[in-house]
């Protein structure tokens, strides 16, 4: 029994004398390891207060958290020799660098969007408080993270888009200048002359609140579209999304007023159909109705809602031609020396010209 218990002991007893012996150790390793900590503290406060001082608050506390992890990560391993002193610093950065490959592949996306958004804050394509639109997401920037950039929606929706996204994607900032144009298309008859709506919509823009006047407001013919002459409109305003929106809604107010003021048309979508040998004067005139048909003296023959052409040809080149007229119109069969062939009867509503 006591040969059995006696390995035990010895062993526990090394365990101790080699505590007492790595204790000056130990306290020695604490204290540094709380002078890393205040010295990482201390740094990331000088480091976030001078970019704070700076306008650049989000990358002082990026570069802040950076170097405080930093300094911690190299306290732990000044604590590791001074604990282990067998422990040579050579072999602590080899193994770190092993390690830091491992991490690298485990923690690839964290990495990625932590390195896009300092950049991001360094450069600084927007700051915070700008509006802008990546992919399908558009609102006002509230902070810029480590790993995630909050934008806040105009209908008070928060979105967290990965910083990767942000920096490897195209990014619309709509504030990044002072004033914004928007433009609308505006649409009058085609019996109303141009030059005169351009005149009375640029005379109604002038009036309007929050449209600046350098640039100044254009109006221009644009497009004959088919039921209206369109004119396009420019105006500058405030780049900010609510302005744009409101003075949007005023301009287009003022618009629709100053050319009805005016006894300008805004027409209706409009569709012209055009329907042949009615009951006109020139029912059946195809020489003076000339909406769809070809001009000249000899226009096509008309011919009757009912008709079937029947074409056999045999190895001669025969070929034969058969009428049929009826009330529903029906179905012919026809054969001749080269073999038999069907055919259906033509039914419509409008007369259609034959070939000539």
């Amino acid at each position: 029994m006591n040969q059995t218990v006696e390995p035990t002991v010895r062993k526990m007893e090394t365990y101790i004398e080699g505590f007492f012996w790595l204790l000056p150790n130990l306290g020695l390793a604490l204290l540094v390891f709380l002078l890393f900590l205040g010295f990482a503290w201390i740094s990331k406060w000088t480091v976030a207060n001078m970019a704070r001082h700076r306008g650049r608050g989000d990358l002082g506390i990026l570069l802040g958290s950076f170097v405080r992890w930093t300094i911690v990560v190299l306290g732990l391993l000044v604590v590791a020799t001074i604990v282990f002193p067998s422990v040579k610093p050579a072999d602590v950065l080899a193994a770190m660098g092993f390690g830091s490959v491992a991490i690298g592949f485990a923690f690839k996306d964290i990495l990625q969007n932590w390195l896009s958004g300092l950049l991001i804050l360094y450069r600084q394509p927007f700051r915070r408080g700008d509006q802008i639109k990546s992919g399908e997401f558009e609102g006002t920037v509230e902070h810029v993270e480590a790993r995630a950039t909050l934008l806040k929606t105009y209908d008070g929706q928060r979105v967290v888009i990965p910083n990767t996204d942000i920096y490897t994607r195209a990014v619309t900032v709509r504030t990044a200048f002072p004033k914004r144009r928007s433009e609308y298309d505006v649409g009058i008859g085609y019996g109303d002359d141009p030059d005169t709506a351009c005149r009375v919509i640029l005379a109604a823009l002038r009036t309007v609140e929050g449209v600046e006047t350098d640039p100044a407001p254009e109006a221009l013919a644009w497009a004959l579209d088919g039921s209206s002459v369109n004119i396009k409109v420019y105006w500058w305003s405030d780049s900010r999304r609510a302005e744009v929106v409101h003075s949007q809604g005023l301009v287009l107010s003022a618009i629709k007023q100053a050319l009805s003021s005016a006894g300008i048309d805004l027409p209706f979508p409009t569709r012209v159909v055009l329907f042949h040998d009615q009951t006109e004067e020139t029912d059946g005139d195809r020489t003076r109705q000339r909406e769809g048909w070809p001009e000249g003296d000899r226009p096509p023959r008309p011919r009757h809602l009912n008709k079937i052409e029947v074409n056999s040809r045999d190895g001669d080149g025969d070929a034969s031609s058969a009428d049929e007229r009826g009330n529903g119109g029906s179905s012919k069969r026809s054969s001749g020396r080269g073999g038999a062939q069907r055919q259906s009867t033509a039914r419509g509503g409008h007369d259609r010209a034959d070939r000539t």
